[in-house]
């Protein structure tokens, strides 16, 4: 059992507080899980400094390469936050064929003390169990406090501050008319029987002036996208210059102390419309697509298979079935699957035995990554991943990396994919990709 000292703090926003920390400690090794003020997103967490962090790199059967999930098994008692990569599915099955990319396929990193912050009540509190690192930054707090009382100042990271990123700026790694092709060529697979679906996605990159820093693009993109499960976790040490920037909307796996999961998969997207009635009937539209309905059934029916290689048998319930949850720019049909873990498996079991996440895959799963290895001409990295976080109390969550970004030196690189099925429509399909991609490019625009 932890040994947790807590503060309550005057408010102060999480803006205020990440500059601030990022003045006094730099930004390598922050983390900022942040949330849109719903129920979902009701909680940030801010920190810096980490005091211990693992990075695994490489493919198996590479030199000096790391079993990533290995590392997450060994992770003492703490506060734990990273990322996780697409190809840690590697790992898990060894006979497909795997791309490998330029960033960490795992970096986490324990912090001591951290910020946390409720955005209905409007609390600030620290969390820490070293009481000399939890003294040194409750007095940071209190200086800060008395200065802005003095100066009669809020600063908040300023959005204008920073270089725009022009649209016409990014290059596609897959252009249109080849998603399309991509697209054909996946809905024949499905006609031949080879798989049932797949979410297939394209890459576009641009660079990025060493004045900008991932923080300024994240507050960018938070206040355009606003998201529950967005945040940003910029690496050090052997992650350094690397930074995952999101706003996504899904939450991958959630595991309570006693054991209870839930996963929240999305299937289907339309675009939001600033006429109210042209609004609803996209959101109609949507609820009523025998084509998005039966994608996201299936792929409910893939992660409860997932959950049950895990969970305690008769435990997995849907509690939500294509449900409808509206953001900023899109529409989206959410399923909600919940299960309780057998006693001796752990949250790691889990997330090893449902990586990939079923929604940004396909069915089989491991099946349609071959395919999508095979189509798709690069790495996805962290895309598609997730963002995971160990709170002290052992609850593990985690999101799906969709509408993000991610910074590898200069590079800045954005994703978008879309799931095929036997009746999509290559233009439509191309069309959605679009939807759920230039949000993030306008953002920084």
């Amino acid at each position: 059992m932890i040994d947790l000292n807590r503060q309550l703090f005057a408010w102060q926003s999480p803006e205020v507080i990440a500059q601030e920390l990022i003045k006094n400690w730099g930004e390598a090794g922050l983390i900022w899980l942040d949330g849109d003020g719903s129920d979902l997103g009701r909680w940030v967490t801010l920190a810096v400094d980490p005091i211990e962090q693992i990075c695994c790199r490489g493919l198996p059967n590479e030199q000096a390469a790391t079993n990533p999930f290995n590392a997450l098994r060994d992770l003492q008692p703490g506060h734990w936050t990273g990322w996780l990569s697409y190809e840690a599915g590697a790992w898990i099955e060894q006979t497909n064929s795997w791309k490998k990319d330029e960033m960490a396929t795992l970096w986490i990193a324990a912090h001591d003390p951290i910020f946390k912050f409720d955005l209905k009540k409007k609390q600030l509190w620290l969390e820490g169990c070293n009481e000399d690192r939890f003294r040194e930054f409750k007095n940071w707090v209190e200086a800060i406090e008395k200065e802005q009382k003095e100066s009669h100042k809020n600063h908040i990271i300023s959005s204008n501050v920073i270089s725009t990123i022009p649209l016409d700026s990014w290059q596609w790694l897959t252009p249109t008319k080849v998603y399309s092709k991509h697209v054909d060529q996946i809905k024949d697979l499905i006609a031949r029987g080879d798989i049932f679906q797949a979410n297939l996605t394209a890459c576009c990159t641009t660079s990025i002036s060493k004045e900008i820093n991932a923080t300024e693009l994240f507050c960018r993109l938070k206040k355009f996208c606003p998201a529950p499960f967005s945040g940003i976790v910029v690496g050090s040490g052997l992650a350094s210059g690397e930074a995952i920037i999101s706003a996504s909307p899904e939450r991958f796996l959630k595991v309570l102390s006693t054991g209870e999961v839930e996963s929240r998969p999305i299937k289907g997207t339309r675009p939001r419309h600033s006429n109210p009635t042209q609004d609803a009937a996209f959101a109609a539209e949507l609820i009523c697509s025998p084509k998005d309905r039966a994608e996201n059934i299936m792929i409910v029916d893939l992660l409860r298979n997932d959950l049950g290689r895990v969970c305690k048998p008769g435990s997995i319930k849907v509690s939500q079935l294509v449900g409808l949850e509206s953001y900023a720019h899109v529409h989206h049909l959410t399923s909600i699957i919940t299960g309780r873990l057998q006693p001796e498996r752990t949250w790691v079991d889990l997330l090893e035995a449902s990586w990939p996440g079923g929604s940004i895959s396909g069915a089989p799963k491991l099946r349609a990554c071959q395919r999508l290895n095979q189509l798709e001409p690069t790495s996805r990295g962290p895309y598609c991943g997730s963002l995971i976080h160990l709170n002290w109390d052992g609850v593990f969550d985690s999101n799906i990396l969709i509408r993000s970004l991610f910074l590898h030196g200069s590079t800045l690189r954005a994703n978008a994919g879309c799931g095929i099925v036997a009746d999509s429509d290559s233009i439509k399909e191309a069309e959605e990709l679009n939807w759920k991609l230039m949000p993030l490019l306008q953002a920084l625009e």
